[in-house]
């Protein structure tokens, strides 16, 4: 029994009810061991090949499995001819170790441009907080890049003798941190969770002098790591294989920060409304803004062009020499920059509202322009609490570095976060060939565009466990246990992004909801996986219990266990979900 006092006048007591194995399971293992009690080896392997789709498993795969959940569940450390009991074989299923939603290793070609990757991109890298006054230092940076971010943002300002570089946040009240403190940390940490390219972007305020002073730091800091081209310009982006193990720096059109003085003033909520990413994508195309306001906009991109060309005339020889991937300027505003060049290629960077714009207007030529070159997103100058936009609006234009806020939170960020779960964690996803591809008369995909359904997916939420360890047990109730209830949903295209809803179960630690869900999609390619718990709670708000973002492409078939995260996108130690793919 679990006792709950109530207004220290009585007792509520609830039976602990042990846990329920879902008949989805029962049923495999009933079939793979002919109605037996135990599961050997080798019909462990025929469940592992049939049932969840590993052709490539061997007999020692069954067998490290039993020995490892031997270990686990009776401290047994020699496999001898061991063989799993139902509940062995529920605890196998359930631990994320062995049973995995997703590919944990790097699969994808990394012998592409890079530009036909979604880079995984972090926006003023530097600060642990908000945009206008937290601290500038390298602990985010390193932060960032353990969690597999590839490319940091730096914005680079002179100290009060202008004799030294400082990294801040220009035109706010963030304290700066040294420049050279963060190149070490970058170099210590580029390659710790991932061997593929890190490219720092660089915003920089410098007179030549303090310039060329940048030049030495990164030269001597990074030494053969640095990557730097023997042309001015590139017909075309090196691979990430051919840049492992590797630092690019960047230009990036300086004064980003100035929108946020431009006397917009409307107020930024963190991105954790009720399907506010689903709302900010479907919102493309239905502005129908005049010539006016267009115009506007593209002088607007011409004055930023502008400014970094002139930016670059008095860039100091040797400082310019590192820049491997050049910013893009061209007069004539978005469209005008849009245009390829079949003799280089280079870098755009758009705020959120002007790809929202650029989307409207010219969404196709977006997606050709990022075949080759790359796209940089940036958030709004407004978003001074760090919060997020919805990524989907770039992903699905083709744009590889979509810049975020790591030290914010959000169903924004999930999505970023579930993305680079992909091809390993690595930072770099490839992406799908149908936004690489040119159709006749030189026609691409656009995002609006209406496709029949390629494949179904089928998602059988079975239960969920391990909030009693991770939580105190009146953390989401102080009068009895949590009511959990799960939403399962896809952020894709507009034709896929949908959510659904699981049955509440009342005062469970451990919720069965055996809940089945159908999500038809027509570009799979494009489509994340989104899961919520929360309880719920008659009175007030209901609690947080849980999320992740799964990559469609990346779901192996089958039972699965599913870890949940923090708002944060923090890993929780114990609470999982069971739950089942099926591809129709």
């Amino acid at each position: 029994m679990e006792n709950y006092r109530v207004c220290m006048c009585f007792t509520r007591k609830f039976k602990i009810n042990e846990v329920q194995i879902p008949m989805g399971v029962k049923a495999a293992f009933a079939r793979f061991t002919g109605d037996g009690s135990l599961m050997t080896a080798d019909q462990l392997l025929r469940f592992l090949i049939e049932f969840q789709g590993e052709g490539e498993a061997r007999i020692s795969d069954a067998e490290r499995i039993i020995q490892r959940t031997m270990q686990r569940r009776h401290h047994i450390e020699q496999f001898a001819g061991h063989a799993l009991s139902l509940d062995d074989f529920h605890h196998f299923l359930f631990c994320d170790e062995l049973n995995s939603p997703i590919r944990t290793w790097v699969h994808q070609d990394m012998g592409a441009p890079l530009s036909h990757y979604f880079i995984f991109t972090g926006h003023n890298s530097y600060l642990t907080g908000n945009q206008l006054s937290s601290d500038c230092s390298d602990v985010p940076i390193i932060k960032a890049l353990k969690r597999g971010v590839r490319v940091i943002e730096l914005d680079l300002w002179p100290n009060s003798t202008k004799d030294e570089v400082l990294v801040l946040h220009g035109g706010t009240l963030t304290t700066p941190v040294a420049l050279i403190k963060c190149l070490k940390s970058i170099k210590e940490y580029a390659f710790c969770s991932s061997p593929y390219p890190v490219v720092i972007t660089l915003e920089d305020h410098l007179t030549p002098d303090l310039q060329a002073k940048v030049a030495k730091m990164a030269t001597q800091t990074f030494g053969e790591m640095l990557f730097c081209t023997q042309t001015e310009s590139l017909e075309e982006f090196p691979s990430p294989e051919a840049l492992k193990y590797k630092i690019i720096i960047s230009s990036k059109p300086p004064k980003e920060y100035l929108e946020a003085n431009k006397g917009v003033e409307e107020k930024d909520k963190l991105l954790y409304e009720e399907d506010g990413w689903e709302k900010d994508f479907l919102d493309i195309g239905s502005d129908d803004k005049s010539e006016s306001d267009w115009s506007e906009y593209s002088h607007d991109d011409e004055d930023v062009n502008d400014f970094d060309h002139n930016l670059h005339q008095v860039r100091a020889p040797e400082y310019k020499s590192l820049i491997a991937i050049h910013a893009r300027k061209r007069k004539g505003g978005v469209r005008a920059s849009l245009i390829e060049d079949p003799k280089k290629v280079g870098r755009l960077s758009l705020s959120e509202q002007s790809l929202a714009k650029a989307a409207k207007r010219h969404g196709t030529d977006l997606v050709r322009f990022t075949q080759r070159n790359l796209l940089r997103v940036y958030p709004k100058g407004t978003r001074f609490n760090s919060s997020n936009y919805s990524p989907l609006i770039g992903w699905t234009h083709g744009a590889q570095m979509v810049a975020f806020n790591m030290q914010g939170y959000g169903r924004s960020l999930w999505l970023m976060q579930g993305m680079f779960r992909s091809n390993g964690g690595c930072g770099y996803v490839k992406k799908p060939d149908i936004l690489l591809e040119r159709w006749p008369h030189n026609q691409v995909f656009a995002p609006k565009m209406m496709f029949p359904v390629k494949k179904t997916l089928k998602v059988s939420i079975y239960m969920g466990d391990g909030w009693n360890l991770d939580f105190n047990r009146t953390y989401f109730d102080a009068y009895s246990p949590p009511d959990f209830y799960c939403k399962v949903g896809i952020a894709g295209v507009p034709a896929d992004s949908k959510m659904r809803k699981t049955e509440t179960k009342d005062d469970e630690w451990t919720p069965v909801w055996d809940a089945e869900f159908w999500f038809p999609l027509t570009v799979p390619e494009l489509a994340l996986l989104r899961i919520e718990v929360f309880e719920y709670d008659v009175s007030e708000k209901d609690d947080f219990g849980g999320q992740t973002c799964l990559p469609v492409w990346e779901l192996k078939p089958g039972i699965r266990a599913v870890p949940l995260y923090s708002h944060k996108g923090e890993k929780f130690e114990s609470v999982r979900l069971l739950v089942q793919f099926q591809f129709v």
